[in-house]
């Protein structure tokens, strides 16, 4: 049976701490715990479940405490979670019970970052959960940090929530990375990628398709990136009243995958708003056939399925095809049959509509 070093870094965590831990009981053979200058009863709260806890001057760099963690380890496989993480029932005994098997380098996990109504994940990718201790592997980036997996990856269906209760500094990132270019003068693509993603969400929005172009031409770079790179830049262009130019970066997608779900929601909705129904139904029922992301990159569920039969409800119904407009209402409620709009639409169509066939 492999045995599990759970490795956290916490900094001030002491509202959702106890939460996580709770999670795995009976999985985590030892809990290590790096504090990065807590002054809440974060360690306080950590002590009832572990002795091994340790105070790490912060540096601003995620990537060196995080190694520090890993530099605890004593079992097997080492695991990492983020205090405001939470494994479900379901998902703890998936991983009890893979404990036995554990036979790889890398496992990968799909880590759920945010949710509808129903608890449902509408956003998801994949992170390097479990890890050989034995090979060594080091944590790479002051944000975002990562370990690049290789020698035998295994990707699992056991999923991580992030289940975050509040942000602690929201400019803490842009701070690091700003500090960060600045001082290496030319970052890396993944770098620049990241930097022009905080740029966007702190409205640069010039600044970011800066740093956004530099990773769309850049030679080298992750085609996961490449593709949010180009969702965001249209984000940004959006932002700016840009219509023309937020479509030509969805497009640009292209270059380097077939069409994606999320790219064609995006495009749908845009032009959507310019109440062009029919080539918007087009990219919705593109976003339908479009195939399911498995390169561990970001995916948006919904976008598959939930979003454009909704959308498509819209359209026809605005093109005056009021059967088929209540057939997409209706496959979207089989997806999620307590949603909101799915029930305020079935009153719309009770009630007559405004366009009868």
């Amino acid at each position: 049976m492999g045995t599990i070093s759970l490795c956290m870094i916490v900094r001030d965590e002491e509202d959702v701490l106890g939460r996580c831990l709770r999670c795995v009981e009976g999985i985590a053979d030892e809990i290590i715990i790096v504090d990065t200058g807590s002054q809440d009863r974060t360690k306080e709260i950590a002590s009832a479940f572990t002795e091994r806890i340790y105070d790490f001057p912060w540096q601003d760099d995620f990537a060196a405490a995080r190694n520090a963690s890993f530099a605890k380890a004593r079992m097997d496989y080492i695991m990492w979670l983020d205090a405001d993480d939470v494994i479900d029932a379901e998902n703890q005994q998936k991983l009890r019970a893979c404990k036995p098997l554990l036979d790889a380098d890398v496992v990968m996990m799909p880590y759920h970052v945010a949710f509808d109504a129903q608890g449902q994940p509408t956003f998801t990718y994949e992170r390097e959960r479990l890890l050989r201790r034995a090979c060594g592997f080091r944590w790479e980036g002051a944000v975002h940090e990562v370990i690049v997996p290789a020698g035998r990856v295994v990707h699992s269906d056991i999923a991580i929530c992030h289940r975050k209760e509040r942000v602690h500094d929201p400019d803490r990132n842009l701070r690091i990375l700003a500090r960060q270019l600045a001082h290496d003068g030319t970052p890396d693509v993944r770098t620049q990628y990241y930097y022009a993603r905080e740029l966007y969400a702190h409205g640069q929005y010039d600044t970011a398709l800066h740093y956004f172009d530099a990773v769309l031409s850049a030679p080298d770079g992750w085609v996961e990136n490449r593709l949010d790179a180009c969702l965001q830049a249209a984000g940004c262009c959006l932002a700016q009243g840009k219509r023309g130019g937020a479509l030509a970066y969805l497009c640009r997608s292209f270059q380097w995958d077939v069409p994606r779900a999320e790219i064609c929601c995006e495009i749908g909705r845009i032009l959507l708003e310019e109440n062009r129904c029919e080539q918007a139904a087009f990219w919705y029922e593109t976003a339908l056939k479009a195939k399911l992301c498995s390169g561990g990159g970001f995916c948006q569920p919904d976008c598959h399925d939930y979003i454009p039969f909704m959308q498509l409800c819209v359209c026809h119904d605005r093109m005056g095809h009021r059967s088929l407009a209540r057939a997409y209402n209706e496959r979207a409620g089989r997806i999620k049959p307590r949603d909101a709009n799915v029930l305020h639409n079935r009153q719309y169509f009770a009630d007559g509509g405004i366009n009868p066939d």
